[in-house]
């Protein structure tokens, strides 16, 4: 089980490095434009996508501080599912949050 969440929690990870490269390198590309649903003109306005980014943590070899980090790392990615939805657009809620909800219930749950 401990596989399954470490997995999932890499998972997550990969994912929000995928979106940090949307967000942060082609969102006034073409591929960004149609990811976001932007005009080039709103995509030069970053303010809002900005907020939308959690920092990822290192996974140390304690495993009292390694589960609290992965448990905050994915509750940082939940918020910002949520709060891109509120602010964006509510697709950013199902692609985010249920992976990092997912991983975090089996995390707690090994």
């Amino acid at each position: 089980m401990n596989l399954i969440a470490n997995s999932l929690v890499a998972l997550v990870a990969a994912l929000r490095a995928y979106f940090l490269v949307l967000e942060m390198f082609l969102r006034t590309k073409p591929k960004g434009l149609k990811t976001f649903g932007n005009s080039l003109e709103k995509a030069e306005e970053p303010a809002v996508l900005a907020a939308n980014r959690p920092d990822p943590g290192a996974a140390p070899s304690r495993p009292s501080l390694s589960l609290q980090i992965k448990t905050f790392f994915m509750l940082c990615v939940v918020a910002a599912g949520v709060y891109g939805a509120a602010t964006v657009s509510r697709k950013i809620l199902f692609v985010q949050a249920p992976p990092a909800a997912l991983a975090l219930i089996v995390l707690w749950l090994t």
